[in-house]
């Protein structure tokens, strides 16, 4: 009923075919580091791919992040959750972090530590919207475009990209920084959002994207 132990799997690192040709802006997008708490990373050999790969890339897009203003948000599950809170999690995935013995697993692992300007969502369900303020915070700062990194990529990752799509906020699904339960799995997200609601781009887009000379306001991209 829990989440299982993960097998080692190569960070894919190809670019997606892309049903539109979106890209973030400096001045539109916002980070979302998803998840990225020691128990849901307990779940792998944190020394073998992909962990390593996963958190320098987040690490190296958060600092880009932070460089052009660009507001970097974390979602993290509480270790205390009533039942009734908790709800059909209980069914497919147990207790969690919740158990006693598992509540240390709450913190955001080290090397991603939120630094003072950052926002933590306390997550509650797959997607970061639900039961968040995410929405609303997005829309105060003038945010229309969602980067989502972290775990898993078809669970959390999917279901957020999915709802920001059908809030009309553009999703990119970074491909080389998220992991997820298997490289096919890890692929499944990565076709779905390219496919259905957004754009599944790697770092290297990504950064490209955000460079300072592409920081200008530019007419909205149109699907291709």
């Amino acid at each position: 009923m829990s989440i299982p132990s993960l097998a080692p799997y190569a960070m894919p690192r190809e670019p997606a075919r892309n049903r539109v040709r979106w890209r973030p802006a400096p001045h539109r997008a916002a980070l979302l580091i998803h998840d990225m708490q020691d128990y849901f990373l307990g779940k792998y050999d944190v020394t073998q791919a992909p962990i390593p790969d996963l958190i320098a890339a987040i690490g190296r897009l958060r600092d880009h992040c932070h460089a052009l203003d660009i507001p970097v948000y974390y979602t993290a599950q509480p270790p205390v959750q009533p039942k009734a809170d908790r709800a059909l999690l209980n069914d497919f995935w147990g207790p969690g972090l919740t158990a006693p013995e598992h509540r240390k697993g709450a913190r955001i692992v080290a090397a991603l530590e939120p630094r003072p300007q950052d926002t933590i969502l306390t997550k509650w369900r797959y997607s970061a919207f639900q039961r968040s303020d995410l929405r609303e915070r997005l829309r105060a700062q003038g945010r229309d475009q969602l980067i989502i990194t972290g775990v898993y990529a078809h669970i959390g990752c999917l279901s957020t990209a999915l709802e920001a799509f059908m809030q009309d906020i553009q999703p990119f699904l970074a491909i080389d920084a998220c992991a997820d339960f298997s490289l096919e799995d890890h692929g499944m997200a990565v076709t779905h959002v390219a496919r259905r609601c957004g754009a599944s781009l790697t770092l290297a887009e990504i950064l490209a994207a955000l460079a300072p000379q592409a920081a200008r306001p530019t007419l909205r991209e149109t699907p291709a």
